[in-house]
């Protein structure tokens, strides 16, 4: 064990690392020590004082989950400019197996070229990797549904064909926040029934349960929804998976 493995075990909460085994399922146990969020922010900055950070970010692939969340966090603090914060990006990504750390890997220096970085986010879609794919997603929900939204990008996620849960899940999140921000845009995705079923009614579900939505609208979103008959095999792969604890 190295020294910043240690550092961490001897940050380690046995009661989270029980609850982050729980949500993040598909990592094995072992892997996962147990750090919160605030902690692993903190001690990143400490490797980026110490001088340590370039040599961890080498060290890839890392064996725990906080390590990545460590890598993560460190591009982020040394990443000056959107050409480094992409360099990084990019030989980061092959190494994210989880949603909790594609969700929360979001180098700022990113959005100071928003142009470029959609060219990356359409290469991204297109990858056929799932954190790949789920990392662009996540992105577009946050950064692209409003100032440089772009219709063009509701095409592109459409054509999006994946089994895996976790880019489903995705795309239903990017919908309903569409719904929210765009929602002249993609509500005629709902009503003409263009998406799959399980996609359509999860992100009519999450829209629905936004505080930024109206009473009326809400209603009418819920005569939208299909019915379970037209699910189709994206929901008899995932309805074993416990979806409201994972995005």
């Amino acid at each position: 064990m190295n020294d910043i493995q240690e550092r961490l075990f001897r940050l380690q909460d046995v009661q989270y690392k029980a609850f982050m085994e729980k949500l993040v399922p598909n990592i094995p146990e072992n892997t996962v020590i147990g750090v919160r969020l605030p902690d692993l922010r903190k001690f990143a900055g400490e490797l980026v004082k110490e001088g340590k950070a370039e040599g961890f970010l080498k060290e890839v692939p890392h064996k725990y989950f906080e390590e990545n969340h460590l890598h993560s966090f460190i591009v982020d603090k040394i990443s000056k400019n959107f050409e480094e914060a992409i360099l990084r990006t990019e030989e980061f990504l092959p190494y994210i197996d989880n949603w909790a750390i594609c969700d929360s890997f979001r180098p700022k220096a990113l959005k100071q070229n928003m142009p470029k970085l959609y060219q990356n986010v359409k290469k991204w879609l297109q990858s056929g990797e799932p954190y790949m794919i789920r990392f662009a997603l996540v992105l577009q929900l946050n950064w692209f549904l409003e100032e440089y939204f772009k219709p063009e990008m509701l095409k592109s996620i459409l054509q999006i064909q994946s089994e895996d849960y976790y880019v489903n899940m995705a795309i239903s999140w990017y919908y309903s926040m569409a719904l929210v921000k765009q929602y002249q845009e993609v509500i005629p995705l709902f009503t003409s029934k263009v998406l799959p079923v399980w996609i359509h009614n999860k992100a009519l579900q999450k829209a629905i349960e936004s505080r930024q939505i109206s009473v009326e609208m809400k209603k009418y979103l819920r005569s939208l929804k299909r019915n379970r008959k037209e699910i189709d095999s994206i929901h008899g792969v995932f309805s074993a998976v416990d979806t409201e604890k994972k995005r």
